[in-house]
C-alpha cells in the first residue's frame, strides 16, 4: 500500500461509529486501560525537561548546565537499540508470572519510580558532585521511561483489532497529556505551594515534589497488575532457546560498555583539541559540538565492529540478530527505495524548532518575571488544554485535507509562532500576552502533532511495527535534543530574541522537503 493511500484512507474510527456509540467507544475496557498507560507513560518526561530544569535554575546551576540535562533523556532517541531486546527477550519469573508484555511493563514501571525517588534524594545545590549524580539519575530515568514506552507502543497495537486502533491511541494521547500535566504544572504548583521559589531555593520543598511524582507512578504499575496481556501479539517468526535470548542479551550489554567506554576514553580529543579548534574556526560552541559528534561517530563505529565480531564468531544466533535489527530497517528501505532518506530527513528535523525552544522555555519565563504558579497555570495547564485543541483540529483538516498539506502546515505555523516569543521577550511580564502566545504556540504544536503521528504511523509495516516505531520516534528527537543541549549556551549568546528567530529558521529545511515528499508519494500512488 503507498503512503498516499494509507494517510488519506478512512480512519478505523469512522467505520466503528456505525455500530458502536461514542460513549460506548470511550467506555471500552480496553481505551481505559490504554488511558491510565498514557498517564503512566506521560508522567516522566517532563520531570527530566522542564521541572528539572526549574529545580537546577533555582538552585542556583548556570542556564548552560541546566539545558545540558536536556541530554538525560536521549535514552528516548536510541531506544531503537535496545526495541529489539524487549521485543524477543522474556523476563525470567516476572515473564512467567505477567507475560511478556506485562513484565517488561512492570518492570520498567518500577525502574521509574526508582530513578525519580534517586533524583529526590539529591541537591543540586551541593555542588559539581550533586550535579553529576543528578545527571546519572535522570539518565536513569531517560531509560527507564523510554523502555516503558517501547512496551506501552508494543501492547497498545497487540491489544485489539486494526478497527480498534484509532480510539487506542485517542485515550492514549489523552491520558499522556494528562500525565505531562501532574508532572509540569502539578509539580511546579506543588514546590511552590511547600516553599521553593526562585528567591528563596527550598531543597525540601523539590525533594518532595519529586518524591510525591514517584508515588503517582503506582497508577500504573496497578493498571500493569490488573491488566491481561495483549490478545493479538504475532508469534514470533523463529523459535529460540534460551541460551540464544541469554547470548543475545550479553551482545547487548558488551555492546553498550563498548560504546561508554570508547566514548568515555576519547574525552581526550575535548580537553586537547577544543581550544585549537575554537581558534581556527572562531565559534567554541561550533568546534565542541565537531568533537562530541566525533566521540559520538567513534563509539559507534566501535560498538558496530565488536559486535559484529562476536556475530561472526557465533556466539550468538545470527538469525536472531538479523531479524531483530535488520529485517526491520531492509523493509523500510525496500519499501520507499530512494525516497527513504528523504522520509527521514523530514522525521529528523520536523520537531527540531519546538524541542530545541521547548528546552529553554520555563527559563525564559521565569526570566521575563512570571512566577511558578502562572507558568504552572498558563503555559502548562491552559497550553494543555490548547495542545489538545490542536490536535482535534489537525485530525480533522488532515482528514479533509491529507496529511502531507497539515504536515506542511504545522511546520509553518510553528515557525510563526516561535517568533510570537520575540514580542514576549520585548514586553516583560504580560499575563495577557503569554496568553497569547501560549494559545497559538500549543495550538501549532498540537495540528502538527496531530499530522505527524499520522505520517509516522503511515510509514510502519505492521509486521514490523514495534521496532520501525521505535526507530521513527527515536529518530524524530535524536537531533533536536542534541541541539537542544546547546540551548541555554545559545540563549546566552544570542539573546533570547535572535535565539527565537534562529528556532524559526530551523523550520525552513522541513518546508522545502515535504511538498518534495508529497510529489514522490502523489507519483507513487499514480
Amino acid at each position: 500500500m503507498s503512503l498516499k493511500t494509507a494517510v488519506d484512507q478512512e480512519p478505523a474510527g469512522n467505520r466503528l461509529e456505525s455500530r458502536l456509540s461514542t460513549w460506548r467507544m470511550l467506555l471500552h475496557p480496553r481505551a481505559i486501560t490504554l488511558l491510565f498507560l498514557g498517564f503512566s507513560a506521560g508522567i516522566p518526561i517532563l520531570l527530566i525537561f522542564s521541572s528539572l530544569s526549574l529545580w537546577l535554575a533555582e538552585a542556583g546551576t548556570k542556564k548552560s548546565a541546566v539545558t545540558f540535562f536536556s541530554w538525560a533523556a536521549l535514552g528516548y532517541s536510541f531506544k531503537f537499540v535496545w526495541a529489539p531486546l524487549v521485543d524477543k527477550l522474556p523476563l525470567p519469573l516476572l515473564g512467567r508470572l505477567l507475560g511478556r508484555r506485562r513484565s517488561w511493563m512492570l518492570l520498567s514501571q518500577l525502574a521509574v519510580i526508582l530513578s525519580i525517588s534517586w533524583m529526590a534524594l539529591i541537591d543540586p545545590a551541593n555542588g559539581s558532585t550533586s550535579l553529576t549524580l543528578m545527571a546519572f539519575a535522570a539518565v536513569a530515568l531517560g531509560f527507564s521511561s523510554a523502555t516503558q514506552d517501547i512496551v506501552i507502543d508494543a501492547y497498545r497495537i497487540e491489544a485489539a483489532e486494526s478497527e480498534m486502533q484509532a480510539l487506542l491511541s485517542s485515550t492514549y494521547v489523552a491520558g499522556y497529556r494528562i500525565g505531562m500535566l501532574v508532572a509540569g504544572a502539578g509539580a511546579l504548583f506543588l514546590a511552590a505551594r511547600l516553599g521553593s521559589t526562585a528567591e528563596s531555593y527550598s531543597y525540601h520543598a523539590w525533594q518532595w515534589t519529586y518524591l510525591a511524582m514517584a508515588s503517582v507512578m503506582l497508577i500504573g504499575v496497578a493498571t500493569t497488575l490488573l491488566i491481561g496481556e495483549p490478545k493479538y501479539r504475532q508469534p514470533d517468526k523463529y523459535n529460540y532457546a534460551t541460551n540464544d535470548y541469554v547470548r543475545f542479551f550479553c551482545l547487548f550489554l558488551l555492546a553498550v560498555c563498548v560504546f561508554i567506554l570508547i566514548f568515555r576514553f576519547t574525552s581526550f580529543l575535548r580537553s586537547n583539541f577544543a581550544d585549537d579548534l575554537s581558534a581556527l574556526l572562531g565559534n567554541r560552541a561550533l568546534s565542541v559540538t565537531g568533537i562530541e559528534v566525533l566521540r559520538l561517530a567513534l563509539a559507534l563505529i566501535s560498538t558496530w565492529i565488536v559486535a559484529r565480531f562476536i556475530v561472526n564468531r557465533h556466539f550468538v544466533s545470527a538469525e536472531l540478530v538479523r531479524e531483530s535489527y535488520f529485517e526491520p530497517v531492509a523493509d523500510f528501505f525496500k519499501r520507499y527505495g530512494s525516497a527513504a532518506i528523504l522520509l527521514l530527513a523530514i522525521i529528523g528535523i520536523y520537531r527540531m524548532s519546538d524541542i530545541v525552544l521547548g528546552v529553554v522555555a520555563n527559563l525564559f519565563y521565569q526570566d521575563m518575571g512570571f512566577s511558578k504558579e502562572q507558568i504552572a497555570a498558563v503555559a502548562k495547564t491552559f497550553g494543555l488544554f490548547a495542545t489538545i485543541a490542536g490536535g482535534f483540529l489537525g485530525g480533522l483538516l488532515s482528514i479533509r485535507f491529507g496529511v502531507i498539506k497539515i504536515l506542511w502546515l504545522g511546520a509553518a505555523l510553528s515557525a510563526v509562532t516561535n517568533l510570537l516569543f520575540m514580542l514576549l521577550a520585548n514586553s516583560g511580564p504580560d499575563v495577557l500576552l503569554l496568553y497569547v502566545v501560549i494559545f497559538a504556540d500549543n495550538i501549532a504544536a498540537g495540528l502538527a502533532t496531530a499530522a505527524f503521528i499520522a505520517f509516522l504511523s503511515s510509514l510502519t509495516n505492521i509486521s514490523f511495527t514495534a521496532v520501525q516505531y521505535a526507530i521513527f520516534s527515536s529518530l524524530m528527537t535524536l537531533f533536536p535534543k542534541i541541539l537542544g543541549g546547546y540551548s541555554g549556551t545559545l540563549v546566552e549568546s544570542l539573546g533570547y530574541s535572535r535565539f527565537f528567530v534562529m528556532t524559526a529558521l530551523l523550520t525552513v529545511p522541513v518546508l522545502l522537503l515535504i511538498p518534495l515528499a508529497g510529489r514522490y508519494l502523489r507519483a507513487d500512488s499514480a
